[in-house]
């Protein structure tokens, strides 16, 4: 039997509204939480280790209730040692387990960057391919607030740059879940960069993230379509982006493009030159310093590759501040992108008055 024209339209709209009363919201604490239980639930070799893991439940309480589920011989409190932590679970990955580190802040990673780069990533391709070392590095990354200079730089162009590491920055909850899952079945040492002020914002998830078996390609995510100019970006500037597109849309009739990276390595060359053959357009947004990062980066694929020939104008990079992060809160708001920073760098491609 044929459907009228009338009820073909209303169909939409019915289906919105049964999507939207079975829509579940998620933490990007929880999402990252039940990521690593159900993956321990899956693998007896999972471990977790770092500082106050266990029996205080986390610093920011990621690793809440994994203690009294899987006990201390999974969950392992550490002294205040990175560097010894981290070798351990480095050794213990080299036999055969799968540890998740936790570090506190990813800037006390420093003190175990031997341990992260000279053993972890690099042992596969010194052995010939006869010694994999599964781990997953994971904590807050980036600044937070009046942490100051050293205890707010974004790791992700340094760990980004070591051959051997790959290196996640999810955004959204599914991100999280998603991303989470798939770096601990990773044989290969993995580096999962979150966002400390990410941690207790809400999204919604789909009933397929919410499978056990819910994992996530390390491809970008077009997060917004849009055809006048593009966004690349990654994890909280990815929510600062979509506030800028909207701005962008109302105010000057542009129709931003938002892309979430996920992955900085590998990156999603493909979806950089794909957006940019879109749109003609390109802006670069990160909260860290200028020089040497993920927007440079971004800038020399597209200079090599075909993408170049699309561009009809100049991309932009919208960063941190040149500065060590300073700890006045007054000053700390000047050091890094919002919104506003965003949108005058589109009006400055797109030539906006």
């Amino acid at each position: 039997m044929m459907l009228s024209k009338t009820f073909k339209r209303a169909m939409p709209s019915v289906a919105q509204s049964l999507r939207f009363a079975s829509t579940k919201t998620m933490t990007v604490r929880d999402a990252l939480n039940s990521a690593m239980a159900e993956e321990m639930d899956r693998d007896d070799d999972v471990f977790i280790i770092g500082e106050e893991v266990a029996q205080y439940n986390g610093a920011y309480k990621v690793t809440k209730g994994l203690l009294d589920r899987f006990g201390e011989r999974r969950v392992v409190d550490t002294p205040i040692t990175e560097m010894g932590f981290t070798g351990l679970a480095v050794g213990a990955a080299l036999k055969g387990l799968k540890p998740i580190v936790e570090f506190m802040s990813f800037n006390f990673s420093m003190q175990a960057m031997d341990q992260v780069i000279n053993s972890a990533a690099k042992t596969y391709y010194m052995s010939g391919g006869t010694q994999k070392c599964q781990i997953v590095f994971r904590g807050p990354n980036g600044s937070a607030v009046g942490v100051a200079a050293q205890h707010s730089q974004d790791y992700s162009a340094w760990y980004g740059s070591v051959p051997g590491l790959k290196v996640l920055v999810p955004y959204s909850a599914e991100d999280a879940r998603g991303l989470l899952k798939a770096a601990i079945r990773d044989p290969n040492p993995v580096v999962f960069l979150e966002n400390e002020l990410l941690y207790g914002e809400s999204f919604e998830v789909s009933e397929e993230a919410l499978s056990t078996d819910f994992t996530l390609p390390y491809k970008a995510k077009v997060e917004r379509e849009g055809a006048d100019i593009s966004i690349i970006t990654y994890t909280r500037n990815v929510q600062f982006s979509l506030q800028a597109a909207e701005i962008l849309s109302k105010q000057y009739g542009v129709d931003a493009e938002v892309i979430n990276l996920r992955s900085i390595r590998p990156l999603d060359v493909e979806a950089i030159i794909n957006t940019v053959k879109k749109t003609n357009h390109l802006i670069t947004v990160e909260s860290t310093f200028p020089a040497f990062g993920v927007g440079s980066e971004i800038i020399a694929q597209i200079m090599e590759s075909e993408a170049f020939d699309y561009l009809d104008a100049p991309i932009q990079r919208v960063t941190g501040a040149e500065v060590p992060t300073p700890y006045a809160k007054e000053l700390e708001d000047f050091a890094f992108p919002d919104p506003e920073t965003i949108v005058r760098a589109a009006k400055r491609v797109l030539s906006i008055e």
